[in-house]
């Protein structure tokens, strides 16, 4: 019993750490055009009309999530928006492209939401000597997420962050858990994942072993949660609860 003590927590992003909710995703897009189309004409780039500036990324974004969905991996929308303008004879420093990718971020990250003691129980969880790191599904590049959780305050708890357009493979895949689990030194079963999504989160971290806890989300309130899974309505349940479960399996 006692090898099934958590060593290490893993989290998702979305409606995890940051609460988004429901978004409208194309009116997203079209703001964070309207961005990155205003930030490329203040550096004198070509740009051609804002209608064709959008139509041309979104095509170009709608492709390639078809693509994701019939190969099963994700892709760095970042480095594809980056390669389309560079075709059209965009140069720009190191900087400004990161910069130009915010611009596409930055409405969303304006929607997310923390629970506004979650530097605390990250603190806690740390202190108690439990390893952090963030495992998430997403063709948004790490660069734009991290800055994102930077500016929130919580990006260095997480000693061990994994995307899964990094890999070939991404959740539910049970590769992708085993793979986050190495990365932290641990065995599965010393490791919780917390995610919101019973089919990709849940799922997945139980095919590798892991114990599960699922997050109170607007993306499970109709789900069946199976007897297995842990449920909790805030994060800022798992210092108690991890510290329970380590208890009783020391004891």
């Amino acid at each position: 019993m006692a090898e099934r003590k958590i060593q290490a927590v893993f989290f998702d992003i979305g409606e995890t750490l940051l609460n988004f909710g429901r978004v409208d995703v194309i009116s997203l897009f079209e703001q964070g055009g309207r961005l990155a189309y205003d930030f490329l004409k203040k550096f004198n780039q070509p740009t051609g009309s804002p209608r064709f500036f959008l139509l041309r990324h979104l095509w170009m974004i709608r492709i390639f999530r078809i693509w994701s969905a019939i190969s099963g991996r994700d892709f760095d929308s970042f480095e594809l928006l980056k390669k389309i303008e560079r075709k059209r004879g965009v140069r720009l420093s190191g900087q400004e492209w990161q910069d130009f990718g915010w611009c596409w971020y930055e409405p969303l990250s304006r929607l997310a939401k923390t629970e506004a003691d979650i530097k605390q129980t990250l603190g806690k969880l740390k202190q108690a000597g439990v390893k952090l790191g963030i495992l998430s599904n997403t063709f948004i590049s790490a660069l734009m997420l991290e800055r994102h959780l930077c500016e929130v305050g919580i990006l260095d708890f997480f000693s061990v962050r994994l995307y899964s357009y990094q890999f070939g493979f991404r959740k539910p895949d049970s590769r992708i858990f085993t793979e986050a689990a190495k990365k932290m030194d641990c065995q599965p079963q010393n490791v919780l994942f917390v995610g919101d999504r019973l089919d990709i989160d849940i799922i997945g971290a139980l095919k590798a072993n892991m114990l599960a806890a699922i997050k109170t989300a607007y993306t499970n309130t109709t789900k069946n949660i199976p007897q297995n899974v842990i449920r909790i309505d805030k994060l800022s349940e798992l210092p108690q609860l991890i510290s329970q479960i380590n208890g009783q399996q020391s004891r």
